[in-house]
């Protein structure tokens, strides 16, 4: 069992630290309080091969596999949830879902502009009335000769109304159940019948736009299909166990920047003539936080190190993704009480470490959802796949 991180691996994650430090830091706040989203920086992180991982290198695969994008993804989160999200939207959901189940042509056409960055990405499956319950979704397309027309509405979409092309779940034969779902590759900048806006209203994650979808008889080409009709389920339920890789080395970089935070402020804050970080509650604090982040690291490289040897990870990813979500809320929880009044103050980044914690978890299945994933595997109820 060998816990060292290769040569290699230790300069990409030095490569994505200092991105994060010298590319994302420096006007981040501004760009907060802005809510601004910058696409030029996407595509700095493709022209990096931040996206490149586990795919073939003939459509801009790097060689890096799940590992690899994990250090990454950590790096970049330890600096700004936001920025994180490209990782799901360009690489570990489209690229790597068009990898395993396109055709060649789609393939082609779509994966290595998601590698580069310069086609933004996103999946859309959520509904007003649809989130953890997929199959409950409620659009639909009917098939019309050469193409499909979609009927309905997504939204809580990352990336909905910047982006370029994508995947969408929709029921084609509802009469099938989850049998009847299918999966389209679509663009919906091109594609009449489709519209987009942006939802603003959000606690946190301000810097990376989420927006809704709505399709009133868009036309997607019959050969826009991925895979068959009725696989859409099959390819979701593959797809979220690849992102939900991504959430949780999200959830490990909020965690450990906020453990970092906390440490710098407990050593510097002076109370009852000493340092705070002296004081045997903080240092309670901060032991509790350290502990929960590594805990939550190992579990999450685990994961990754599973699907790089293509063993079946469900399970593992699910451990994961539970464990580094809660990790991340509760360290960036007692970092707000370590800084006191200041942390409360939007001045700090503490309390933006608060508000972008509690997307993780949410996003890619609740945390309930993933008790409900690990405790069917645990007693045999339900098998652990790829």
């Amino acid at each position: 069992m060998n816990f060292e991180l290769s040569e290699d691996q230790r300069l990409i994650q030095d490569t994505a630290r200092r991105f994060a430090a010298e590319q994302i830091a420096p006007t981040l706040e501004e760009e907060e309080r802005k809510h601004e989203f910058r696409a030029d920086r996407v595509a700095k992180m493709g022209g990096l091969g931040f996206f490149s991982c586990a795919l073939p290198e003939e459509f801009g695969g790097s060689g890096m596999g799940f590992t690899e994008s994990v250090l990454m993804a950590e790096e970049i989160a330890r600096v700004s949830a936001s920025w994180r999200l490209p990782f799901n939207m360009q690489n570990l959901g489209p690229s790597l879902t068009v990898c395993k189940f396109g055709s060649a042509a789609q393939k082609k056409k779509y994966v290595p502009g998601w590698v580069a960055g310069t086609q933004l990405g996103f999946f859309a499956m959520t509904e007003p009335n649809t989130g953890s319950d997929v199959a409950s979704m409620k659009t639909y397309a009917l098939e019309r000769g050469d193409h499909w027309e979609v009927h309905g509405s997504k939204m809580w979409i990352s990336q909905a109304h910047v982006g370029d092309a994508g995947l969408l779940y929709a029921y084609t034969d509802k009469a099938a159940g989850n049998k009847g779902m299918t999966a389209f590759i679509i663009e919906p900048k091109k594609m009449k019948g489709c519209s987009a806006r942006p939802i603003e209203t959000k606690l946190g994650l301000h810097c990376a736009p989420t927006g809704e979808f709505v399709f009133e008889g868009m036309k997607v080409p019959k050969e826009n299909v991925l895979g068959k009709p009725g696989d859409g389920f099959r390819i979701c339920m593959w797809q979220l166990n690849q992102t939900r890789l991504g959430c949780a080395a999200g959830a490990l970089g909020v965690a450990g920047g906020a453990l970092e935070l906390a440490i710098d402020y407990a050593k510097q804050r002076t109370q009852f003539g000493k340092p705070i970080a002296q004081h045997q509650m903080v240092q309670a604090q901060i032991a509790e936080m350290v502990v929960e982040h590594q805990a939550a690291q190992m579990l999450v490289y685990r994961a990754a190190w599973l699907k790089d040897h293509g063993k079946p990870s469900q399970y593992e990813t699910s451990v994961a993704k539970l464990a580094a979500s809660e990790a991340a809320v509760h360290a960036a929880n007692e970092c707000m009480k370590i800084f006191g009044s200041y942390g409360f103050s939007t001045e700090y980044p503490a309390e933006r470490f608060y508000r972008d914690a509690k997307s993780l978890q949410v996003v890619e299945g609740t945390s309930n959802i993933q008790k409900i994933i690990i405790s069917g595997m645990a007693t045999g109820a339900t098998p652990n796949r790829e």
